[in-house]
């Protein structure tokens, strides 16, 4: 069962449409017992990184958030903010995250461009996942422009974290993928073809990929 996390400071209607508009079951995850049936997990973003982080214990769902992906292994995918707190700390607020991924989130310079960034931007691919299409990042058929609306941009602590790059006041991360766990700091939902098509990938994932 494909789960979506509904949280006051959410977009899971959004993404409910997208994963539908594709033709896949879904229902939405509103308590921790929820995750129970889930093998695939999307938490959407939008609002703070606190709010975000607030809304999310006051559901109970860190620790059991945690369980599914870590030990059941079941495919997680974060979006925007959903990718924020997957670090161990943001600027925004000053908030403590998740801490699955190392490295923090930081906000873009006022001075050099404009905050929050909002509008389509490239992405483009540093290493193959089994959501990439295949070969982009040796050989990308085209430019993917996908779009973002964010103030914040994640600095991995890892950089084997990295899976695609855009740029905005310099190379920024865009999108971050360790095992089960995938996320964009762009807006799939809101990203057209090219957003649908990674959405459909990720839907797609059966089983554990990386068992031994």
């Amino acid at each position: 069962m494909v789960r979506i996390i509904d949280y006051k400071a959410g977009n899971a209607p959004s993404v409910m449409y997208a994963v539908k508009h594709l033709g896949f079951a879904a229902e939405y995850a509103r308590c921790a017992e929820d995750l129970n049936d889930a093998t695939h997990i999307i938490l959407p973003g939008v609002g703070t990184a606190k709010e975000t982080m607030a809304s999310l214990e006051a559901m109970d769902m860190p620790f059991k958030l945690a369980d599914a992906v870590f030990e059941e292994k079941v495919h997680f995918l974060g979006i925007c903010v959903g990718m924020q707190i997957l670090f161990e700390h943001s600027e925004e607020g000053d908030t403590r995250g998740l801490c699955w991924l190392e490295g923090n989130v930081v906000k873009y310079n006022a001075n050099n461009v404009r905050v929050p960034q909002m509008g389509w931007n490239h992405v483009r691919y540093v290493k193959d996942t089994p959501l990439s299409p295949m070969g982009a990042r040796l050989a990308p058929p085209q430019p993917e422009h996908f779009y973002f609306v964010n103030s914040y941009h994640v600095r991995p602590g890892d950089e084997d974290d990295i899976w695609a790059v855009s740029c905005y006041d310099g190379d920024y991360v865009a999108a971050v993928q360790c095992f089960n766990i995938y996320a964009t700091q762009f807006h799939i939902e809101k990203s057209g073809e090219a957003g649908l098509r990674l959405l459909r990938r990720f839907l797609e994932l059966e089983g554990d990929l990386y068992a031994d």
